[in-house]
């Protein structure tokens, strides 16, 4: 299943960020999002609430169950050993990490599914690759923008880096063209006032623009 993950990267190029959104939510998200012909989705774990760690496990389980083999779901900003256990119970096929853990990395790996992890500076990025990271998440990118991205990129040609950050429809195609071999985007496709809304066709909408930019 990892090959058809990284595959699955290298071709669609986009992976929406879903954070914060309810459970009961996530079926009409996901097919809005796959329907737009996104075929990949990160849940991600909130931090400040442990209490939701079960929850986000639930969304990730959700997504797995009723789209399977039409959308690779992951768990994004896993920070601990125990929200890895937790994804990898409930489905997740990748992993997106907001740092560089080379022993966050490792375990991934050793449980068979695809590792990305967050990096920003070159020697993050080494130290990611070297332990055994599939894609390198630059991350925050927005906030530097694509000179950046060119910049670390000349050096480490080697390596397969994602954008994420601030990424839409209007600026993902020059992301790819500086050097990323796909993106992450959040807030930009995941509106939660349409979520809340039910304007799920809105979602729909942004995911087909984004698939019509990378294409």
């Amino acid at each position: 299943m990892r090959d058809v993950v990284i595959e699955k990267v290298l071709s669609n190029k986009i992976i929406a960020i879903v954070r914060g959104i309810e459970v009961g939510k996530i079926i009409p998200l996901t097919k809005a999002i796959r329907d737009g012909g996104i075929k990949m989705v990160e849940i991600t774990f909130n931090q400040g609430d442990p209490d939701s760690f079960s929850l986000t496990a639930e969304g990730i389980h959700a997504i797995s169950k009723e789209f399977a083999g039409e959308v690779l779901v992951g768990a994004g900003t896993v920070c601990t050993m125990e929200q890895l256990r937790l994804a990898k119970e409930a489905g997740a096929l990748y992993i997106i990490t907001p740092a560089t853990d080379p022993k966050l990395i490792k375990e991934v790996r050793r449980l068979g599914l695809v590792a990305m992890p967050g990096a920003l500076t070159p020697t993050e990025c080494l130290i990611a690759h070297n332990a055994g990271a599939d894609f390198i998440k630059l991350f925050p990118l927005g906030n530097l923008g694509i000179e950046y991205l060119k910049a670390i990129k000349a050096p480490l040609s080697h390596l397969r880096f994602l954008g994420v950050g601030g990424i839409n429809e209007n600026t993902i195609r020059e992301y790819l063209d500086g050097g990323a071999v796909g993106c992450g985007v959040g807030g930009n496709l995941v509106n939660k006032k349409w979520i809340e809304a039910g304007e799920f066709h809105k979602v729909e909408e942004v995911a087909r623009k984004l698939v019509e930019a990378v294409e």
